[in-house]
């Protein structure tokens, strides 16, 4: 054998032994890559995505999309070469496992708040679409939280509706703190809660009260909150999503149905992003999937939150517009300019 073909040999056993290495040996990541978008305006799975009931509603044409990230479940060992793989290719993200999956959570917690998150974002999508329409939205004060053994546990829970305490009609939390310290620690108080289901019926509810262990006051182990009231239902019905950023999607897609005329003009138009009461965007995680996403659904234009943009902007897919957005109504006006061609977009640029 000569040596040239010896060295060859060993080179091939070489590398045949670091690609079984690299196949084999996992490393504490996990990948985001595009996940499934969704159009705010159509149906999902038989049913509109926004539904409204008791309002009158508009039709709407082309697209509102929410885009998604598909995520490695917790347990999923990533072997080095699919890492490598993944850091060389522009369509996925390769990111420590730490940064999905915090150790101190189960990879169920983290489902779970994702989940609330979601609904969350749901509630205040609704609030800044109403604030954008001008439409009058009240507060109801709730049942926030309920403590582990307290004498609450078990009898109200959290969402509940407190219509009353003692007999005393409840306006805000604080109006909620003051009845429960009027009384004495192993005084009885009276709720009137709305179940958190509402097809409940309204009922009452006789609670305990304990001392508190820094000043004696009188406790029954729960947080007040606030819920808004709507004038009328509107109801998102969409599942398998996780995490708080359709809230601009959805708030979007409200406004179109409840409006005359058409945001979009027919046009395919996908984004993202947290939204606040108040109509404020916020920035999310997996920008760059999600433009992707959106570019491979179809999409024209996406509007980015304006903490988002320099980043999208540096991969920015092909054929897609990035859009800045700060609020539902910079959202508006730029759904204005696309729907007729007139004026000028906030284009995201690379920082």
């Amino acid at each position: 054998m000569s040596r040239r073909t010896a060295s060859l040999i060993i080179s091939g056993l070489l590398f045949i032994a670091m690609a079984l290495a690299a196949t084999l040996t996992s490393v504490p990541y996990g990948e985001l890559t595009p996940g499934p978008t969704v159009n705010t305006l159509g149906p999902y799975r038989g049913k509109p995505v926004i539904e409204v009931s008791g309002a009158p509603t508009y039709p709407a044409s082309g697209h509102l999309n929410m885009t998604t990230v598909s995520v490695t479940s917790k347990g999923y060992n990533m072997p080095l070469l699919s890492a490598f793989i993944g850091w060389v290719k522009g369509d996925a993200d390769v990111v420590p496992k730490k940064s999905l999956y915090p150790d101190d959570k189960t990879e169920k917690e983290v489902e779970q708040e994702n989940a609330e998150e979601f609904t969350s974002s749901q509630e205040h999508a609704k609030v800044a679409a109403f604030h954008q329409l001008g439409i009058p939205v009240e507060e109801q004060v709730i049942v926030g939280k309920v403590a582990k053994d307290m004498p609450a546990t078990g009898k109200l829970h959290a969402g509940d509706i407190i219509v009353s305490i003692d007999g005393t009609p409840i306006k805000t939390p604080e109006d909620v703190a003051a009845a429960i310290t009027k009384h004495k620690a192993g005084d009885t108080v009276v709720f009137v809660v709305d179940p958190v289901d509402a097809r409940g019926t309204q009922r009452t509810v006789e609670v305990g009260t304990v001392a508190a262990p820094d000043d004696g006051r009188a406790l029954v182990g729960i947080t007040p909150g606030t819920l808004p009231k709507f004038p009328f239902q509107v109801t998102i019905h969409l599942e398998d999503v996780g995490g708080p950023s359709a809230g601009l999607m959805f708030a979007l897609g409200i406004v179109d149905i409840l409006s005359p005329g058409d945001l979009t003009g027919g046009k395919f138009v996908a984004g993202t992003g947290t939204i606040d009461d108040d109509g404020s965007v916020g920035p999310i995680g997996g920008v760059t999937m999600k433009t992707i996403a959106a570019r491979d659904a179809g999409a024209k234009y996406f509007l980015t939150p304006k903490g988002n943009c320099a980043e999208a902007a540096k991969e920015r897919p092909g054929g897609l517009t990035l859009v800045q957005v700060d609020s539902v109504q910079d959202a508006v006006k730029a759904l204005d300019v696309i729907r007729t061609g007139q004026g000028t977009l906030t284009e995201c640029k690379a920082g």
